[in-house]
């Protein structure tokens, strides 16, 4: 009766249940980790589409200032007058603006550049 369970068990193959468990921990803490780290790069990608932006509405402020000699009222206008494709979207976290007062681009929202 031993000689039979001794021949079982030496043709039993696999991995026991402790195994499977610590693979899983492993493979779990892993991808955890990679979670946190791309989420860094999604962040830093919003701060810099803000900066894009925001810059890129400068530059047409400073061509429409240029050409006919005052500020515009809004980045709309930009838009309008042909100075800017289109506006910046809005989806993003931030909505760039004008500050008629200081005559300033402003940037406003919680991805805000």
């Amino acid at each position: 009766m031993l000689q039979r369970i001794r021949a079982v068990r030496k043709s039993d193959r696999g991995f026991t249940l402790t195994e499977l468990l610590i693979t899983i921990i492993i493979l779990g803490v892993l991808a955890a980790i990679v979670v946190f780290a791309v989420g860094a790069f999604t962040n830093d990608g919003k701060q810099v589409a803000c900066q894009t932006d925001k810059k890129s509405v400068e530059v047409a402020v400073e061509t429409y200032t240029a050409k006919t000699g005052g500020f515009p009222a809004s980045v709309t206008a930009l838009v309008t007058a042909g100075y800017l494709k289109e506006a910046p979207a809005t989806g993003n976290g931030y909505t760039i603006g004008l500050d008629q007062t200081n005559k300033t681009v402003t940037a406003t929202g919680a991805n805000a550049c």
